[in-house]
């Protein structure tokens, strides 16, 4: 019994509570949503915290809203189609055997995100606005029997974010804004586990891959943050605007369940593997934002940007559990900070109508030698297209279509329990946003 009790403190149990999956199914690298505003889908997102055209702009750059003459209401909702597939090229289990299963079928899980903006004046100079967003988010499932399910099986990820903001007018051309953010984060991950490796490895009589369990993991948490801008207008067709976001650290704190077979139960016999609470403190990224927004002609405008994300905050994932015969579970992530860049270009056909489109590079905060089944790397390039249509002075519709093209992620993760998962994943992304303003 001492032997069993040395091993088993010694294995990682479980690499979930990863805040987040594959980039492919989100827009701003890592675990981001940058759907909020579907004239900026239009746009693939370039310049947004400059463009400052409709309430929106709480998210994007609150110093916007006093460009807002006047009250409004505006309410989106998004459709994301991802596409995410694996190519196995030689997974082994610990033992060197080949890991049995599928490639996982289609993995992307398709996802609805909407928001809701409102902004009002309390004076001339003096605005204040409240939005109510996802900024961050996920989904996706792969079948319970493929080849990585030692690595992940099920991801999902749901945030709420409220943001009440005020914003002031300093100057004729210089304005200030600022915002609360309240965040709920809800977390549902799961993996199996090779319990008839782990038991083969204390004297059971079992055999690799041929006693699999599984493990659940739940948990929710309630974080603050804020966010600043400001927005300079050195002219009526030129406007810039710097926008900062701040990191909000989310203590995910859940329970962890576990299925064990019963060819393994006696692995049970010291504590581990038992049902239990379970925590892991994510800290995510701040983010700063510098944008122009440029009139060529009444009719053509540019906008483009600069995003820097602060990523690199996310250097390990440390699963904490409240039984204390279970070990800490630990994944090193080593994410890099990344810098956005993106170009559009609106068109006003005539004072009811307006084109637009753009094109946004987004490079993966992931280096190879860190992609996890979780979170596969892959920079990716957005392209936009979108139009905005104005039926009467109080009352306009957006919609806007982005099309994510995605670089082929290569993935060679080992772990002592799960085996070599080596392949590559593929993917693609598609989003169709609807908008409605109204003003009043």
């Amino acid at each position: 019994m001492k032997q069993l009790r040395i091993n088993l403190s010694l294995i990682p149990i479980l690499t979930v509570l990863t805040v987040g999956t594959m980039p492919n199914l989100v827009l701003a690298g890592g675990f981001a949503l940058n759907e909020q505003s579907v004239k900026g889908l239009g746009n693939a997102f370039a310049g947004s915290a400059a463009t400052a055209d409709d309430a929106s702009t709480i998210f994007f750059n609150p110093a916007g809203l006093t460009r807002l003459t006047d009250d409004s209401i505006v309410g989106a909702g998004y459709v994301i189609f991802p596409t995410v597939s694996f190519q196995n090229q030689g997974s082994t289990v610990a033992t060197g055997a080949p890991l049995s299963g599928g490639n996982g079928g289609e993995a992307g899980v398709d996802i609805a995100v909407p928001n809701f903006y409102a902004a009002w004046s309390l004076s001339d100079t003096v605005k204040a606005g409240i939005g109510i967003n996802v900024p961050f988010g996920l989904a996706t499932t792969y079948n319970r029997d493929w080849v990585g399910r030692y690595q992940a099986v099920e991801s999902k990820l749901a945030t709420i974010n409220i943001n009440p903001t005020l914003a002031a007018k300093l100057s004729d051309n210089f304005s200030v804004g600022a915002g609360l953010n309240v965040q709920y984060a809800e977390a549902t991950l799961s993996n199996a586990i090779d319990f008839g490796l782990i038991g083969r490895s204390v004297g059971l009589p079992t055999q690799p891959q041929q006693a699999d369990g599984f493990v659940k993991v739940t948990g929710s948490d309630w974080s603050v943050g804020y966010n600043l801008g400001v927005m300079y207008e050195p002219s009526k067709s030129t406007r810039i605007g710097l926008s900062y976001r701040s990191p909000i650290t989310q203590d995910i704190r859940g329970n962890a369940d576990f299925t064990v077979p019963a060819s393994a139960r006696a692995l049970t016999a010291r504590g581990q593997f038992t049902d239990t609470g379970a925590s892991a403190v994510v800290k995510l990224p701040d983010t700063l934002s510098l944008a122009i927004y440029q009139e060529l002609n009444p009719r053509v405008s540019l906008v483009g940007d600069v995003t820097w994300t602060h990523w690199s905050r996310f250097q390990e994932l440390r699963v904490k559990f409240d039984n204390p015969a279970q070990a800490d579970s630990v994944q090193p992530e080593n994410w890099d900070d990344t810098y956005r860049f993106g170009l559009g270009v609106n068109y006003a056909v005539n004072d009811r109508l307006t084109l637009r489109t753009g094109v946004t590079y987004d490079p993966s905060p992931i280096s190879d030698e860190f992609v996890t089944a979780r979170l596969p790397g892959g920079d990716r390039t957005l392209v936009g297209i979108g139009a905005s249509y104005q039926p009467s002075k109080s009352l306009s519709f957006d919609v806007g279509y982005t099309h994510v093209f995605a670089e082929d992620s290569p993935i060679n993760q080992s772990g002592s329990t799960t085996g070599t998962l080596k392949g590559k994943f593929a993917s693609e992304v598609d989003i169709i946003g609807v908008q409605l303003n109204w003003q009043f």
